[in-house]
């Protein structure tokens, strides 16, 4: 008789939380697709993981890593926003989900915001929420989100 390994081992497209090793793994370059993202030092990826891990479960970024190569090819973020309203509940904001250009098509952009809206609603939060372009309107909704009114920014840079 066999023994079995553990789904996790098993799965080559897991999804986990960002890790201090990640950076060497191509994670900013992968950011890289999504937006500008200038190049970030050793000492500059640690201070803002340090930074970030300090929030807990209110800032979570997960990544993909494709374990045939090492290399991180999908990601996206949720941080949980604390409100007065709605007695005093909470919002999950999703954010920075893109998907390695060589691995689309492969459901990994749906794997990372299933595991990011899961979070939120573990964490207690009455709706998730992202801002995303017109092109990418129809794959969210296939995540089960639905428009809602408009985005407004304002940039300082």
């Amino acid at each position: 008789m066999q023994s079995n390994q553990s789904s996790h081992e098993e799965e080559p497209f897991r999804v986990r939380k960002l890790e201090m090793s990640d950076k060497s793994k191509g994670f900013i370059e992968l950011l890289q697709q999504l937006t500008v993202c200038d190049s970030v030092s050793d000492k500059q990826f640690e201070e803002r993981f340090q930074e970030l891990s300090s929030y807990g479960d209110d800032h979570v970024i997960c990544v993909i890593e494709d374990k045939c190569c090492g290399k991180i090819v999908a990601t996206g973020s949720v941080f949980i926003e604390k409100k007065f309203i709605r007695s005093c509940g909470k919002v999950g904001h999703i954010e920075d989900v893109v998907v390695d250009s060589s691995s689309r098509g492969m459901q990994l952009g749906k794997k990372i915001v299933e595991f990011l809206t899961d979070h939120a609603c573990s964490m207690g939060c009455y709706k998730v929420i992202l801002d995303c372009s017109t092109e990418n309107q129809e794959f969210y909704e296939k995540c089960g989100f639905k428009k809602k009114e408009i985005q407004m920014v304002k940039y300082f840079i």
